[in-house]
């Protein structure tokens, strides 16, 4: 009795066959890829969001410290000027804005205008005075 070799050569490409498909990625680890991929870009894009939300906090902390400091700009200003004797602080409106102190109102002479302007340009954080204020001489 021969044997013949065809026994052995399928043999052998049932296993080369079978060996060929382990290469090849199944639904499983396509899968897994997939949802792998998926989670690299969700975090890209979740670390994106947190930068841009970062950098709108810091503006509007930014913009916050901004409207504290005019408003204590304009609180001193205001208290300098109502310390001031012969100054009538009900009749001077007191406006910071950006570190600019506006000056509006009455008062019953230019001396005091001028004064009103001086205590003004004094207070720390005013980097420049406008003087509206209107010379109108008590009766």
């Amino acid at each position: 009795m021969t044997k013949t070799p065809y026994p052995r050569l399928a043999i052998s490409l049932l296993l080369a066959a079978a060996l060929s498909a382990c290469d090849k990625p199944g639904p499983a680890e396509s899968a897994g890829k997939a949802i792998d991929q998926t989670a690299t870009d969700v975090g890209k894009k979740m670390s994106e969001t947190a930068d841009k939300v970062d950098k709108k906090l810091s503006e509007a902390g930014e913009k916050t410290a901004a409207v504290i400091s005019d408003t204590e700009i304009t609180s001193q200003v205001k208290a300098a000027i109502f310390a001031e004797p012969g100054l009538d602080s009900l009749k001077i409106t007191v406006d910071t804005r950006g570190g600019t102190v506006t000056l509006s109102g009455t008062v019953d002479t230019e001396a005091h205008g001028e004064r009103a302007r001086t205590l003004a340009a004094k207070v720390s954080g005013v980097n420049n005075v406008v003087n509206r204020l209107t010379t109108v001489p008590n009766k």
